[in-house]
């Protein structure tokens, strides 16, 4: 198999130093799928020092940051592209039961590495200087077949790295592939196992599920696998047991749906994937079980699950280890999903949708993803109505800015200017002169400085009462 001449001048590289190299894992997999990429990963009977020393004859890039777990990686451009380089020694890593870090060992053959991958679709290898196929485990007839199965026994496999049970979750959504009866009771028989990996590796392949183009598959895994009850609890609680007339819609269904949506909404306004959306949509209404209310007319209310909803997603997030600007957004929009309803019945005022812009941020076509995602309604007519109302406000937002320069929506006096007029120096009572003239100018638009300034004075004149 023929598949870039970087490949032949490593594999002769490694040859002729009397080494083995082959081409295996996900990089095999994507190749038979004709979706080979230019990030590759290689395997060899070389020990790190020797790969980095063959390395370094092959490119200027090397980085060994990952020497100690055998991984040597480069980077080199050929041929107009830049190609990403993993090579790493044949590995037969454990974890041991108290023990959230692999134990790093080296293996001897080929054969020992591949049963230990946690696929046997990406338990492939090609040796690049022979161009020999090596599947033990039937990868490519799984592969045809569209099966996830672990080379070793299921059992064995997660209890050697627990991680696995979410990557089968994660190639689920992503090549649209069933795991296997074996590997679906294991992961439910271990799902308890997955704790004992770090918040960052789970949050990481978190992710990279959420990233694919079809996360709803694997989330449904990971909920009725019993996964989700140790990464994710807040998910599985959102499938509240229904009321007797089936009055209020089934919320974790409707979370999937939301999530669909968002993610078509992405590829239509021609954005790239986009993590802070899809969690947004993903936990919109995780208020709700905390919120929930059946009233004595079979009506199901949920007052406040927006602000409640937030709260949870900066516990679980944070929980998670995600950084803070990710954790401020997706709060931040899950507090705010709502706030658009009510537009399409009643008359907003201009400093209404100014509110709305401010408030909003930076999060402000995010927001705008969410709530056009928000509506899954099957009454068209409802759902018309909806998307009609919420054309007209991007409408607004948009004749606002162009009128008002929203997007950078200040007062008309800065911080300096108003120290300067109330002679005053940089303290508390600088922050509340500005936060009043900004509400001022939400309220009335942009106005000239003169205004401003009259404004600020006579409020200043109150504060002195």
């Amino acid at each position: 198999m023929k598949i870039s001449p970087v490949v032949a001048e490593l594999g002769a590289l490694f040859s002729s130093a009397g080494q083995e190299l082959y081409l295996v894992g996900g990089s095999v997999r994507d190749a038979l799928l004709g979706e080979l990429g230019q990030d590759l990963d290689f395997t060899p009977s070389a020990r790190p020092d020797e790969i980095e020393r063959l390395l370094r004859r092959f490119t200027r890039s090397v980085w060994d940051i990952g020497k100690d777990y055998g991984t040597i990686s480069a980077s080199k451009h050929v041929d107009g592209a830049d190609w990403i380089i993993e090579i790493t020694t044949f590995r037969a890593d454990t974890y041991r039961s108290d023990s959230r870090k692999p134990e790093v060992l080296f293996g001897d053959s080929l054969t020992a590495d591949l049963v230990r991958r946690d696929f046997s679709v990406n338990a492939m290898a090609i040796n690049v200087a022979t161009n020999e196929f090596v599947d033990p485990h039937h990868g490519l007839a799984d592969l045809t077949a569209g099966l996830l199965r672990t080379p070793a026994a299921a059992q064995q496999s997660f209890s050697d790295d627990p991680l696995r049970m979410m990557r089968a979750c994660r190639f689920a959504s992503k090549l649209g592939f069933e795991p296997v009866p074996e590997v679906l009771d294991a992961i439910r028989d271990m799902a308890e196992r997955i704790t004992m990996i770090s918040a960052e590796r789970v949050r990481d392949e978190l992710s990279r599920l959420l990233l694919t183009d079809n996360p709803a598959k694997g989330l449904d895994l990971m909920v009725g696998s019993g996964l989700a009850d140790r990464v994710l609890p807040e998910l599985p609680a959102l499938r509240l047991e229904a009321d007797e007339h089936h009055r209020h819609k089934d919320v974790y269904q409707h979370s999937l749906t939301v999530l669909d949506q968002a993610i078509a909404l992405e590829k239509s306004r021609g954005h790239a994937a986009d993590l802070v959306n899809r969690l947004a949509a993903l936990l919109h209404d995780i208020g709700k079980p905390a919120t929930r209310e059946l009233h004595d007319d079979g009506t199901v209310s949920f007052h406040h699950h927006d602000i409640v909803g937030a709260k949870l997603c900066r516990r679980r997030l944070r929980a998670l280890k995600y950084p803070n600007d990710v954790v401020k957004a997706v709060s931040k929009l899950v507090e705010l999903h709502l706030r658009f309803h009510g537009y399409g019945e009643g008359s907003w005022s201009d400093a209404a949708v100014r509110r709305y812009v401010r408030d909003a941020g930076d999060q402000l076509e995010q927001l705008h993803m969410l709530t056009r995602s928000d509506c899954t309604t099957r009454n068209q007519r409802k759902a018309t109505r909806l998307r009609r109302a919420y054309d007209d406000i991007e409408r607004r937002i948009e004749r606002l800015t162009q009128e008002e320069e929203l997007s950078a929506m200040r007062p008309e006096l800065d911080g300096t200017q108003i120290m300067e007029l109330l002679q005053i120096p940089p303290g508390p009572a600088v922050g509340q002169a500005y936060e009043y003239l900004l509400n001022r100018r939400i309220e009335e638009g942009l106005r000239v400085e003169d205004t401003a300034t009259a404004d600020l004075m006579a409020w200043w004149a109150t504060q002195q009462r």
